[in-house]
């Protein structure tokens, strides 16, 4: 499944061009100037990491990984579905998390 949603991302970003890009994207820059990162609370449960926002504007936010690094991508994929931003435009989108001892998101 996530081969395919991977292709039709590529595929939608191709036929759009490089110039065009989502509305979430400007949602996304607009909401973090706003009310600043997204921070999120981590708990472990049957070996999986399941991570669930906090103070997120729009209801909760709530993915899971196997380990740190997958659990790292998994957010960042699930604030960008959020504001149904396509994952092709992660590079695009600078997601990033903020350095500190919480587990906050912002925009680079």
């Amino acid at each position: 499944m996530y081969l395919i949603k991977r292709a039709k991302d590529q595929l939608i970003k191709l036929l759009l061009g490089n110039k065009a890009v989502p509305r979430g994207l400007f949602d996304l820059g607009h909401y973090f100037s706003i009310y600043g990162p997204i921070t999120f609370k981590e708990d472990n449960v049957s070996g999986k990491i399941i991570a669930m926002s906090t103070n997120f504007k729009y209801g909760s936010i709530v993915t899971s990984g196997k380990d740190k690094t997958e659990l790292d991508k998994n957010i960042k994929d699930a604030i960008l579905t959020s504001f149904e931003v396509p994952s092709s435009y992660a590079k695009e989108a600078r997601l990033r998390k903020v350095a500190g001892e919480q587990m906050e998101y912002a925009l680079a």
